[in-house]
């Protein structure tokens, strides 16, 4: 049974700051305040009995009743120390737990009267209390086994205490728990409850120490992982410098490691040029394979993986640049002015693969130049003429000594930006041999879908082209190969007409030459119409590139009059180019005087541009034998003998003799023999020509004609139409043959050329031969 008995007494009173004091515990501690030292000084005088509490708040220095617990120890003075600067410390031992039933006196110490609560009897215990008690020493022993703060001897003492309140008060005076946490057990008068309280919070506080203990030994082995990193690196300089290697590839690897933090790669990126940087460490300094590492290295990191330009998106100011740098070329700047219009609609849009097609010198490289300055982005440019080479794309795999990323990589190093534009020229002039195909190469990198994991072979990691803005260059689309030109949005550019040379030199050219030249503007000047005899007696292309040669040489001559002369202005006439320039390198074949027999005039493209092809039909006695003469390529032969067979089903309603064909020998010949000629658009000219030369009926002088022939005198559709009829122009000529289906490319034909010449547009030889023939006086000249 439990018995109790409440004793009350009055006695003076301190608070203590942080402390908590149980019975049988004994503890010192230290009084500064002078109501604590008036209430020791109280207490030694009478029983040497004083009731200790603890402050809520221990910063309060001069506490109220509210302030401190209510409930604490009586405690017996053992002992008491002055220590220097009016400070007693104070040993003590407590009795027994009491509660403040009144606050008797408050200065000028407090005194309270307090009743006295004691528990079991030494002999009364039950099962409850029995298992209760075994569950403290238990945690307690586990305490002491995690905290490795309180001697084993300890527990050894605890085990012989009986008295469950007893060992309650003693267990809680050795281990660490919070103030309020200690004031609940100080408060817990029943026995049951207290052993209850006390076994949760050792077991919490195990739980924490256990949590601690965890965190304590990862940090310390962080630590000792350092440490000994440290101490080996440091051992590993002292090795280096007594081998007098290379020291400063510890701090390599450093700066490598912080450069790779910065990049923040994919994982796997990431992990695999870590460990190239990790090798560099296990490689002997001296090894040549530190040195392969550390290019492969220096090239991941020197490429532009984050770096990019601000595109510039103001339509006007782009427009005004590209007008600014070419004349002309209304479909490039109008395809770019799109491409900025989608750009400031859609930030996600893809860089376009555009393909620049035509002759020499019309402007093509120039012009991507202009389209990365009205974008605000670099230019970069990469030659493709004659590369045979797969390698040179893609580069060589790190097991060939000496091996470097393809051009395509370098060219993104070199530009330093993501988003630059690429200029790949002379894509059509790729070939291929036993070491690869480049232009099988290119299909990855100018497709759309494909390039944001573009994997040279050098790096073995993907590299993001798709923002990219490519363009290729080539003057001819026939060598490309077609699933790489499937991958390109075509635009061409045609050749300049005289009137648009004549613009580009007098608005582009000359003011450039002038100022390349050291030259002032007042210093030379050039007539209209000395520029005008330069692009017709002196240049004989589809671009410029020639006409900006010539006016140098004139500026040049300048130059040279200028400073020996001592002559402020040069004025360049038409009759005094021939000074500068010399005489005329070209005239033009002008249309013939007269209609001739045999002789028809057609049209024919060319690399440099457009021009006219006499050809010159002769009939002679014979068995029917056909000479081809001037360097006539296969396709050409074929329509000559396509237009003999026409011929021959039309001798009927030609009055030809029906056996032509094996008495009389036909010579076709194509001035200008040196040079090759081929292709079918010679096809009506031929016909017309034969026919001609067996009906002995006049062709036109001033009609010139192109078009393939079928062997039923269909007329087919050929191309370069702009190209054709401006070397007609050239020539006097003013009326043109074509086929009705090229009718459509009549709109590429400049305006003002339009107006001089006459075009007819037929669909069968009988037409042609209607125009092109003068049959009696139903034909007009």
């Amino acid at each position: 049974m439990e018995e109790k008995s409440i004793k009350t007494r009055t006695i003076p009173l301190i608070p203590l700051r942080g402390v908590t004091i149980f019975p049988y515990m004994v503890l010192h501690f230290d009084v500064g305040r002078e109501r604590s030292i008036n209430a020791l000084e109280e207490a030694m005088v009478n029983d040497q009995l004083v009731f200790l509490v603890s402050q809520k708040d221990v910063e309060v220095n001069a506490p109220k009743p509210e302030d401190f617990y209510h409930t604490g120890t009586i405690s017996k003075i053992k002992q008491m120390l002055k220590l220097p600067g009016d400070t007693i410390r104070v040993l003590v031992e407590g009795i027994s737990r009491a509660k403040i039933s009144d606050i008797t006196q408050e200065t000028p110490y407090f005194t309270v009267e307090v009743e006295e609560q004691e528990g079991f009897k030494e002999e009364e215990t039950n099962e409850e209390i029995e298992a209760l008690m075994r569950g403290v020493l238990e945690a307690f022993e586990n305490y002491i086994d995690v905290s490795n703060k309180i001697s084993s001897e300890v527990l050894l003492a605890m085990n012989e205490i009986e008295v469950p309140g007893r060992l309650a008060d003693m267990v809680a005076s050795n281990i660490v728990l919070k103030p309020t946490q200690n004031q609940q057990i100080l408060e817990a008068f029943d026995v049951t409850e207290r052993l209850e309280v006390l076994y949760k919070y050792i077991l919490e506080e195990i739980q924490i120490l256990e949590i601690e203990k965890k965190i304590n030994s990862r940090v310390k082995k962080q630590i000792n992982k350092v440490q000994k990193e440290y101490y080996l690196r440091e051992q590993l300089k002292a090795i280096q410098k007594e081998l007098g290697e290379d020291e400063g590839l510890v701090e390599e690897v450093d700066e490598y490691k912080q450069q790779l933090k910065k990049l923040k790669f994919p994982k796997d990126i990431h992990d695999k040029v870590q460990r190239e940087v990790d090798r560099l460490l296990k490689l002997a300094p001296s090894s040549a394979e530190v040195g392969v590492v550390r290019n492969y290295v220096d090239w991941i990191f020197n490429l532009p993986w984050k770096k990019e330009t601000k595109d510039r998106l103001d339509l006007k100011v782009s427009s005004k640049i590209l007008d600014d740098d070419h004349y002309g070329l209304e479909k490039v700047k109008e395809r770019i002015l799109e491409y900025l219009a989608i750009r400031q609609l859609s930030k996600s849009m893809k860089g376009p693969i555009l393909c620049l097609v035509g002759p020499p010198g019309v402007g093509k490289t120039s012009i991507a130049k202009s389209i990365a300055a009205s974008l605000n982005r670099k230019f970069v440019r990469m030659s493709l003429g004659g590369v045979r080479d797969e390698a040179e794309i893609r580069g060589h795999r790190r097991t060939y000594v000496g091996a470097m990323p393809g051009r395509l990589i370098s060219a993104m190093r070199q530009v330093g930006s993501k988003n630059p534009v690429l200029l790949l020229d002379e894509i059509d002039k790729l070939a291929s041999d036993f070491r690869g195909d480049p232009a099988s190469a290119l299909l990855e990198v100018l497709d759309p879908e494909q390039n944001n994991t573009f994997t040279d072979h050098y790096l073995e990691i993907p590299f993001n082209l798709s923002k990219v803005m490519f363009i290729t260059t080539a003057n001819s689309l026939d060598t490309i190969p077609r699933p790489l030109l499937d991958r390109m949005e075509v635009i061409r550019i045609a050749g300049y007409t005289e009137e648009e040379k004549y613009k580009i030199a007098d608005k582009y050219l000359l003011p450039k030459q002038v100022k390349e030249h050291g030259l002032k503007k007042d210093q030379i000047q050039v007539s209209e119409k000395a520029i005008r005899d330069i692009v017709t007696y002196y240049t004989r292309e589809s671009g410029v590139r020639n006409l900006e040669r010539q006016i140098a040489n004139v500026c040049r001559k300048a130059a040279k009059r200028i400073v020996e002369e001592k002559v402020k202005t040069v004025r360049v006439m038409p009759n005094n180019l021939n000074k500068y320039l010399g005489k005329k390198i070209y005239s033009f074949e002008m249309m013939n005087e007269k209609d001739e027999v045999g002789v028809a005039r057609g049209l024919a493209w060319t690399a440099v541009g457009g021009d006219t092809l006499s050809i010159e039909v002769t009939p002679m006695k014979g068995k029917g034998k056909l000479s081809l003469t001037g360097r006539l390529g296969d396709v050409m032969k074929e329509s000559a003998q396509a237009a003999i067979s026409y011929t021959r089903s039309k001798v009927e309603e030609f009055e030809i003799d029906p056996d032509f064909h094996e008495k009389v020998d036909l010579h076709i010949h194509v001035p200008e023999g040196a040079t090759p000629k081929d292709g079918p658009s010679a096809g009506i000219t031929m016909a017309t020509a034969v026919i001609s030369a067996l009906t002995n009926i006049p062709v036109r002088k001033d009609i010139a004609m192109t078009g393939e022939i079928t062997l039923r005198g269909r007329v087919l559709p050929i191309g370069g139409v702009k190209e054709k009829v401006l070397a007609a122009k050239r020539a006097g000529i003013k009326n043109i043959i074509l086929p009705m289906e090229n009718k459509k490319d009549a709109d590429d034909i400049p305006e003002n050329i339009r107006k001089t010449i006459k075009l007819n547009f037929v669909d069968h030889m009988d037409e042609v031969l209607e125009y092109a023939l003068k049959r009696g006086e139903n034909n007009e000249d």
